[in-house]
């Protein structure tokens, strides 16, 4: 075992994991390609944040400008140079196998019993990332030279080949099992919008309800709501994806103004929209008692209507496209849609509210079923993150 200084003291790694430097376990390697003009080869290029590698596309040789290219392989370790800074490395996949890439690109292969998988996992640790960073040179982040030779010297402190094989085997258990909730989220999400389809539309019906839909104009269902002089209501913002929220959730800038004399209440049941976006589908349903910005229009519901089925309603493509058609401006950054305009717009609604609190009811559940199904998946995304950290270090053993 070598005794070798390294600057991680912040890590109290085990005792019979290995000290060395990266240059003992990884191997520079080149394969330098003869480019022909009437050849295709397909590119590629690695993404920041340790997201992996894609495909740039296929190019005949006389489209490829730089003609110093270079062969990689399935399993290869690929590191961009001028991106490392920002995480830029990944493991080459099967489907990119014998791609090539230009010499601003560093390929690896293993030298000792060293698992490159391993070692894609190991290098997000944050020592591994100040490595990275401090082995670059350049006055702007975003103009970083990898200095290779630099950051092959660096000392790193592995386990045995069987413990990263194991560690390897848990972080691709776990990541399997994100990749399958985040499959389940799409089809839940595209399954929701197929049913919005239909049963905002009378398409399809629930059991019992047989009377006839009606044609209403918007403003004799939704009134305008202008109340001011509420500055001690908390503050809510409206947004496109989760409708009305404490303003304290949304993670933007707080760019309102110290007096809120003028800012609009809002109250349950209420729906809010912003007047410069609607033809986006800005608009929302609260639940909370508010102020929001002069810049959004609040409706409440008359008697004969319930809300929360108009703010689903609102979210039909051919809904929102009614919005675009009654907005006003001579370009989209300028397109507003006042409630003057927004009043004269007709739709459809059953003529029974029970009818509407009952889809409402149905899409309200499918809502629920997609929040949870996202904070399990976000769960378990800080779970990997936490677990990785724990076992690349060796806090926990396997």
């Amino acid at each position: 075992m070598k005794n070798l200084s390294y600057n991680y003291s912040k890590y109290n790694f085990p005792k019979d994991w290995e000290r060395i430097t990266i240059n003992d376990v990884l191997q520079l390697i080149e394969r330098p390609i003869e480019m022909k003009d009437t050849d295709r080869y397909e590119l590629v290029t690695v993404r920041r944040n340790y997201n992996g590698i894609d495909s740039r596309g296929k190019f005949y040789g006389n489209k490829i400008l730089v003609k110093n290219q270079f062969r990689v392989k399935q399993g290869d370790f690929l590191i961009s140079k001028r991106q490392i800074a920002h995480g830029a490395c990944g493991i080459v996949p099967e489907e990119l196998d014998n791609s090539i890439v230009s010499n601003e690109y560093n390929v690896f292969l293993p030298k000792l019993k060293i698992n490159l998988e391993f070692i894609n996992l190991y290098v997000q640790l944050p020592f591994m990332k100040r490595n990275f960073y401090i082995s670059s040179d350049g006055v702007h982040i975003e103009k970083l030279l990898f200095k290779t030779n630099d950051w092959m010297k660096k000392s790193i402190c592995i386990p045995k080949l069987e413990e990263q094989e194991k560690i390897v085997t848990i972080y691709n258990s776990v990541k399997a099992s994100i990749e399958l909730k985040s499959k389940l989220l799409d089809e839940k999400i595209n399954c929701k919008k197929g049913l919005m389809q239909r049963i905002l539309t009378g398409q399809l019906r629930i059991n019992g309800c047989t009377e006839k839909w009606k044609t209403v104009k918007l403003g004799n269902v939704m009134k305008e709501r202008k109340e001011m002089g509420y500055s001690d209501l908390e503050l809510l913002a409206i947004t496109s994806a989760n409708g009305v929220v404490k303003r304290t959730a949304v993670d933007i800038k707080d760019n309102s103004s110290e007096d809120k004399s003028k800012y609009k209440r809002i109250l349950p049941g209420d729906i809010g929209y912003n007047t410069m976006r609607m033809w986006q589908g800005v608009s929302g349903f609260s639940k909370y008692e508010g102020i929001v910005s002069p810049a959004y229009t609040i409706l409440q519901p008359t008697e004969n209507v319930d809300s929360e089925f108009i703010s689903y309603l609102f979210k039909l493509p051919k809904i929102i496209n009614l919005f675009y058609r009654h907005s006003q401006g001579l370009v989209s950054d300028t397109l507003n849609l006042k409630y003057e305009n927004f009043k004269r717009i007709k739709v459809n609604i059953p003529v029974d509210i029970n009818e509407q609190k009952m889809i409402a009811s149905i899409l309200r559940t499918s809502d629920k079923e997609i929040d949870l199904l996202r904070k399990e998946i976000e769960l378990l995304k800080e779970q990997k993150k936490g677990i990785m950290q724990l076992l690349l270090t060796g806090i926990v053993r396997v």
